[in-house]
């Protein structure tokens, strides 16, 4: 595992040492690698979602949405199961 050295503020650090001890870790760096780990979890579902957005961008000119039929659709697809 490689190493990095971090420098932090004494209410920063304060803070880290807290969060590691109340969150149940056995270090502040196991609390660090895991902030990391959330963090890129939420990069990577963001990204996913960014690109349905744009996906849905580029699919062409709208069409109007008719709830009951997609109701309809739900409901049978459903059943297919």
């Amino acid at each position: 595992m490689a190493s990095m050295n971090l420098s932090l503020s004494d209410p920063m650090k304060a803070w880290v040492e807290r969060q590691a001890e109340n969150g149940g870790y056995d270090t502040a760096s196991d609390y660090i690698r895991d902030l990391i780990r959330k963090d890129q979890e939420r990069v990577a579902a963001f990204d996913q979602l960014q690109a349905a957005i744009t996906k849905g961008i580029e699919s062409g000119k709208p069409e109007p949405f008719d709830p009951e039929a997609f109701k309809r659709r739900m409901r049978d697809n459903d059943g297919a199961r």
